[in-house]
């Protein structure tokens, strides 16, 4: 196949792709490229959308690539799908979820010493999402389960991996927020807000 068209065929998958797709996935549909040159295409294609102020954007998500639409234009998509639903996080489920993931793995008792309150219908709404998962047990007496994010997590915030998770601050801001009335989305402040508002997001 030739460089143009391989380049397109990236492209084709990138974008058919419901979640992000690793540079393995992609391997095993072409079968004649390697990781290294699918990584170099798509770091081309990322320059290209750029670069030409494209109102689309190439992103690592998760350990893998997906297209979304450009932040800039976040605005015009929220008029255009105003009246979407989009999935929201109460404020319970999101102070949940961010000790879960910044002090991941623990267990659910060290999360309602933290939150002073139960979090049965908490945990059970987020594991449900699929931005929680049981990963193990604690070695204490009754090896109660311990839990951490998942890859949808990932996905849903559009972070490549956990080290790029924003603030804690940034969290009480969202808090601070819902108090005030305002939504709460489940994908805020990144590129991943406007594809969520556009409906390519579950």
């Amino acid at each position: 196949m030739e460089e143009n068209n391989l380049k397109s065929a990236v492209e084709a998958l990138i974008f058919a792709s419901e979640k992000p797709i690793t540079a393995e996935q992609i391997k095993k549909v072409l079968g004649d490229l390697d990781s290294l040159s699918i990584n170099k295409i798509i770091a081309e294609l990322k320059n290209e959308y750029a670069a030409q102020n494209r109102g689309i954007r190439v992103v690592e998500i998760a350990g893998g690539f997906q297209m979304t639409t450009c932040s800039n234009f976040a605005p015009f998509l929220k008029k255009l799908f105003k009246n979407r639903y989009s999935d929201k996080l109460s404020r319970p489920a999101l102070e949940s979820l961010a000790i879960i993931a910044y002090k991941q793995p623990l267990t659910k008792a060290e999360i309602e010493s933290l939150r002073n309150v139960n979090v049965d219908g908490v945990m059970k709404s987020l594991a449900d999402k699929n931005l929680i998962r049981i990963c193990g047990r604690k070695k204490i007496p009754g090896r109660p389960f311990v839990y951490g994010t998942t890859r949808e997590f990932l996905e849903h915030f559009g972070l490549k991996s956990l080290q790029d998770l924003p603030k804690m601050e940034d969290f009480t801001v969202l808090a601070q927020q819902q108090e005030a009335g305002e939504t709460i989305e489940l994908i805020s402040q990144t590129d991943l807000e406007a594809k969520n508002e556009s409906g390519q997001i579950a």
